[in-house]
C-alpha cells in the first residue's frame, strides 16, 4: 500500500513540476514594441475619429499613420508618419514598462522639441495602445490615443 501512494505522490509531483516549467517566456518590452505599428483606431481626446475600415471616419488621413520603431545594432530608431503624411526620424526609447520616448525627431514636430512622450496602456504581440502624454497642436491641442497594430 505505500509503495502505490510513493508512486502517486511521484507522479503527481513530476506532472506539477512539468506544467509548471512549461510557462511561455515573455520577451522584454524592448523586443516586443520594435515593430512597425498602423493605427486601427485613434481618439482625440474623448472623440473617436479614426476607425481603421470604417466608412465615417473624420480623420480618414490616420489611415497613412505609421510607428516604425526597430533596433540594430544597439540603436533604436523610430519613424513616426502622421495623418497628413508628415514623417519624422529619430530614435526611441523606454521608462520603465509604461513611457514610450521617441527624442532627436527631425525635422521637429509642431509644438515639440523635438521629444513626444506616450504612455503605454497596453501592449501584446500584434496590439499597442499609447496614449500621447502632450497636447497635439495639429489637432486641435487634444491629447490623443493610438490603438495601433502590427499586421
Amino acid at each position: 500500500m505505500r509503495k502505490s501512494y510513493a508512486v502517486i505522490w511521484c507522479a503527481v509531483l513530476s506532472i506539477t513540476l512539468l506544467a509548471s516549467g512549461c510557462k511561455k517566456k515573455v520577451k522584454p518590452l524592448s523586443e516586443r514594441i520594435a515593430k512597425t505599428w498602423t493605427a486601427e483606431s485613434v481618439d482625440h481626446a474623448t472623440t473617436v475619429v479614426y476607425t481603421r475600415g470604417g466608412s465615417a471616419n473624420s480623420w480618414p488621413g490616420y489611415s497613412d499613420f505609421r510607428l516604425i520603431l526597430t533596433t540594430a545594432s544597439g540603436v533604436n530608431s523610430a519613424t513616426l508618419t502622421e495623418w497628413n503624411k508628415d514623417s519624422f526620424t529619430g530614435t526611441w526609447e523606454l521608462e520603465g514598462d509604461t513611457k514610450l520616448i521617441l527624442k532627436n525627431l527631425v525635422p521637429v514636430p509642431t509644438g515639440t522639441s523635438g521629444t513626444i512622450e506616450f504612455t503605454i496602456n497596453s501592449i501584446d504581440d500584434s496590439k499597442l495602445v499609447i496614449t500621447r502624454l502632450s497636447t497635439s497642436k495639429k489637432t486641435g491641442d487634444t491629447i490623443n490615443k493610438y490603438t495601433l497594430s502590427n499586421p
